[in-house]
């Protein structure tokens, strides 16, 4: 890359994270069209724990990975898609989306307020997935928030007959689906993560609310739909889970 060139990547990439500084500050949605579902992304504080390449974790993947999980549930399913949200936990709006996805939340830090409207959120019919956490130490950090929106919920794992394994597609749970640094490494795990996990929380009635899938990265497969070096298959499965996921949010 010549010296020009990295100048105007890193041009765009100031004006990217200025904008999107721009659409989070306030906790409101940045998209305003029409669909009954949108691709919703939450805003939160970052742990003491703090990220590995420093900034926010929240907005890891984006936007390639709405775009590209946009387009297969276009192509896959019947929904009306609308566009992309970052909103943050404490925004009324919330209620608005049935299906909200947090990314590396092995760095993410929910404090009282943020943890009682996400739990009415949940228990008013919302759907949380969690994606992209690695590890005992990462695990630590996620179930410490999570505790504060449900001290009285545990994690289970996710049983191979829930309706979110089956809905559309039969998807395999013991495939570790790895984030880019496999393709250079061809090691699927980090930070300790080996073995993949399916774990959830349930309401009352045995509604998953909260979607968790740690020691994997979905939205890396996502993000990286278009790159001829992603395997293929780990897209696919990746996309086979969120149209089971997204559906699952918006008919249970």
């Amino acid at each position: 890359m010549t010296r020009p060139i990295r100048r105007l990547t890193l041009v765009l990439t100031l004006l990217l994270m200025g904008t999107l500084s721009a659409q989070y500050r306030g906790g409101t949605p940045n998209s305003d069209d029409e669909g009954e579902w949108h691709f919703a992304r939450l805003v939160y504080e970052q742990s003491s724990y703090g990220r590995r390449r420093g900034g926010n974790s929240f907005d890891t993947d984006y936007p390639d990975a709405e775009i590209h999980l946009r387009q297969g549930l276009e192509r896959l399913t019947r929904i009306d898609l609308g566009g992309d949200t970052l909103i943050r936990p404490v925004d009324e709006n919330i209620m608005s989306y049935p299906w909200l996805y947090a990314v590396e939340v092995g760095h993410w830090y929910l404090d009282d307020d943020d943890a009682a409207m996400l739990r009415e959120y949940l228990l008013r019919g919302g759907f949380l997935m969690v994606d992209d956490f690695w590890g005992d130490s990462e695990w630590a950090v996620f179930e410490e928030s999570m505790l504060r929106v449900f001290p009285d919920r545990p994690i289970v794992e996710i049983p191979d007959t829930d309706p979110l394994m089956t809905l559309v597609y039969d998807v395999d749970k013991s495939i570790q689906i790895p984030g880019r640094g496999y393709i250079q490494s061809g090691v699927t795990w980090q930070n300790g993560g080996r073995v993949p996990y399916w774990r959830g929380i349930y309401d009352d009635d045995g509604r998953l609310m909260v979607a968790i899938n740690f020691n994997m990265d979905l939205g890396d497969a996502w993000e990286h739909a278009d790159d001829p070096w992603y395997p293929e298959p780990m897209t696919g499965l990746a996309i086979r889970y969120a149209v089971n996921y997204v559906l699952y949010a918006m008919t249970h």
